[in-house]
């Protein structure tokens, strides 16, 4: 990102804009580049640093002996942030990319862990991309079943805008044709290992219905829009200065700042969203500054917020003015409630004997992937409602496995410079239900270092995870053993919600203003011109990685919210 684009705050003169976005992670973004491009003189408000496409990459090309510890984060790195250093992404090349936890505390009424990335790109640029779309029965779930409320959208209304974002991001993949997972506009997919491709037509063998596909990542396969292709590094949460995923900082924001449109303000925490009692809607924003301390106030005709669910609710929950009494668009008190997560606690791993004359190329950063097959066709229990999917990978052992076996001198280290036996493992992605109880709420007892309140977190695994998690236990052994799978190891680890990122559904979309917080737009009832397109909208989880859902969802938010202030609605 070019410098000019960041907002001179001692020279800016004027605070008005079109369209406020707060946030720049995924979400934020994407409501940059499409209100720019749509001709918005459009200002950005990241909470975080600021963080310049490749030139803040700074570890990307760090060889591990180079770092201090060899890349592995020390004792007093994870004791002094207990929670993000639970991060699969969290090492001594990415810990700069993560919160400091001690700086950013919450309550934890019941165990979550809350991950969070505060820069310019936001967890864009520490995600696992595997993009997946909703299917029909996900969106008609919660109506079918009696459970929570009903989506106010369809998956007709939304695959069109699966499709246009799908194109500008780069997602690759193969036509599965599986109507559990609908199919989108791929580049090529990457390719199964030898082994992968054997456990895959070992499974379908058996289970017809349980497929093994090649996981769907926004890792781009061909050069796209100057973005790439990928290196098979697998160091993308360091940044990838080839551009060789999507993130905001590689695609997204360079869109937006191609239009000279674009005006990007970091070290900027929102305070709140300013209602006008007379004009009955919102006129802007304030602002602390993360350095000084100081609040502005900045004025547009259209706020979108996408500072990611929880962080999106505390705004929210802050913004409290005589009509909104409990919060920006809380007539419902569903504000902060109906919070969900992705179970990831079971997971599997084991040997499979044979193909030691064969290896593979690269790092590949995606695998394989099993999409839900429970309580679909004949696969159906009474157990649960809902079902999950699984992801897989196998793979060769290194010389990492010298640090387990005994071994001395040089034989010892010939030995385990040869590749090792073939490994496979397994983990489960399970959907949560929307519960009530499930919630966040502001601690004003507990202040942050810009005054503002914090989070209380109270949220747990209910009932139907708890009963899920156990089918998964039992199913994935069967998918395992049918695969020829030995030594074959399975472990619930009970881990708290959170770990997974895939927190969501605390502003829920719905028909109803009075059990929902926004409509089937996106946009907040009673205040029509603010607009929540990130995780916090979700109406139910389903299973699948909920990224690219929220990319469509802010789309077709932006082209609507362009459409009514051309109407002169908003």
């Amino acid at each position: 990102m070019e410098n000019n684009t960041y907002l001179n705050t001692t020279a800016a003169k004027k605070r008005k804009f079109d369209a406020i976005v707060i946030g720049s992670g995924i979400s934020g973004g994407w409501a940059a580049k499409e209100l720019c491009e749509k001709g918005l003189k459009t200002l950005v408000l990241e909470r975080g640093g600021k963080m310049d496409h490749i030139t803040d990459y700074k570890t990307a090309f760090t060889d591990p002996w180079k770092f201090p510890h060899r890349n592995s984060p020390t004792f007093a790195d994870k004791e002094a942030n207990p929670i993000q250093s639970k991060c699969y992404a969290w090492n001594e090349g990415t810990q700069h990319l993560f919160i400091k936890d001690e700086e950013h505390p919450y309550t934890q009424v019941k165990p979550f862990d809350w991950i969070r990335g505060y820069q310019v790109g936001g967890k864009s640029l520490m995600w696992a991309r595997q993009c997946y779309r909703l299917s029909a029965m996900d969106f008609e779930a919660n109506a079918k079943e009696g459970v929570g409320i009903e989506w106010p959208i369809s998956y007709e209304d939304i695959a069109p805008w699966y499709s246009y974002v799908e194109r500008f991001a780069g997602i690759n993949g193969n036509k599965d044709g599986l109507p559990q997972l609908p199919d989108g506009e791929f580049q090529p997919a990457m390719e199964m290992n030898c082994l992968e491709k054997e456990m895959k037509s070992r499974l379908e063998q058996r289970f017809p219905n349980r497929k093994m596909i090649m996981g769907r990542s926004a890792n781009h396969t061909l050069p796209l829009h100057g973005r790439g292709p990928c290196l098979y590094r697998n160091l993308c949460h360091r940044g990838c200065p080839v551009s060789g995923y999507f993130s905001s900082n590689s695609a997204t924001i360079p869109a937006a700042q191609a239009t000279k449109k674009l005006t990007l303000k970091p070290d900027s925490v929102v305070h709140s969203i300013i209602f006008d009692e007379k004009k009955q809607k919102a006129t802007g924003v304030r602002v602390i500054d993360a350095n000084t301390k100081e609040m502005s106030e900045y004025y547009a005709k259209i706020i979108f917020v996408n500072a990611a669910t929880l962080n999106s609710t505390l705004i929210l929950l802050n913004s409290t003015s005589s009509r909104f009494p409990n919060g920006l668009g809380n007539d419902s008190d569903a504000l902060g409630r109906y919070l969900m997560a992705h179970n990831y606690r079971v997971r599997f791993g084991g040997l499979v004997e044979g193909y030691e004359d064969k290896y593979y190329t690269g790092r590949r950063p995606n695998s394989p992937y099993i999409p839900r097959f429970r309580n679909i066709g004949n696969d159906r229990t009474d157990k649960f409602l809902r079902g999950y999917a699984f992801g897989f990978s196998a793979s060769r052992q290194g010389w990492e496995r010298g640090n387990s076996i005994d071994g001395f001198g040089a034989e010892f280290k010939e030995e385990i410079s040869k590749p090792g036996p073939w490994t496979v493992g397994m983990h489960a992605m399970g959907e949560m239900l929307p519960d009530a109880s499930n919630r966040v709420s502001l601690n004003h007892d507990l202040k942050d270092q810009w005054g503002m309140p914090t989070l209380k977190i109270d949220c747990e695994w209910k009932a139907n995870e708890n009963a899920m998690s156990q089918d998964i236990l039992e199913i994935g052994k069967e998918i395992m053993e049918a695969m020829g799978v030995q030594n074959i190891s399975a472990n619930d680890n009970h881990q708290a919600p959170g770990l997974d990122i895939h927190e969501m559904g605390t502003a829920r979309m719905g028909n109803d203003p009075k059990t929902s917080v926004l409509n089937a737009f996106n946009q907040v009832h009673g205040c029509p011109n603010v607009f929540v397109t990130d995780g916090a909208s979700m109406t139910s989880s389903a299973c699948q990685n909920p990224s690219l859902t929220y990319m469509a969802l802010t789309a077709r938010a932006c082209d609507y919210a362009v459409q009514e202030l051309k109407r002169r609605n908003l």
